[in-house]
């Protein structure tokens, strides 16, 4: 490990090959996880400009804020970085369900050991 970098007070995201870090994102109140995404250096800085969650969506090949089309955005409260920084924690307030199937998480499905999925009843 370079302790060096796990110390370090500068900010400097590690971007696989594809520009891209992966950024949980949780609800500041709850605690509670709503989705997982991927942010390139353009959603971070305008994350931090605007206080409002940008993303870059793989399957378009674009940058997103979340929200622009449902009005379910995401307002930053706090973003973090790992010991490595090639991931962030995204500590949001939701306005509205998080996942694009209106559910509040996307993390709705429970995986059973026989392969099936299950919809617990607390919507994650």
């Amino acid at each position: 490990m370079d302790r060096a970098s796990d110390e370090t007070d500068r900010f400097l995201p590690r971007f696989d090959a594809a520009g891209l870090v992966t950024a949980i994102v949780t609800d500041a109140d709850s605690g509670g996880l709503l989705m997982v995404a991927h942010m390139n250096a353009d959603a971070i800085r305008l994350t931090q400009q605007t206080g409002a969650a940008h993303f870059w969506s793989r399957s378009r090949r674009s940058l997103w804020r979340k929200g622009e089309t449902s009005g379910n955005g995401l307002t930053l409260v706090e973003m973090r970085v790992d010991c490595d920084q090639d991931a962030l924690l995204l500590r949001v307030r939701p306005a509205g369900p998080a996942c694009h199937t209106g559910r509040r998480s996307c993390f709705y499905r429970r995986v059973e050991t026989d392969g099936s999925l299950t919809f617990p009843d607390d919507d994650a």
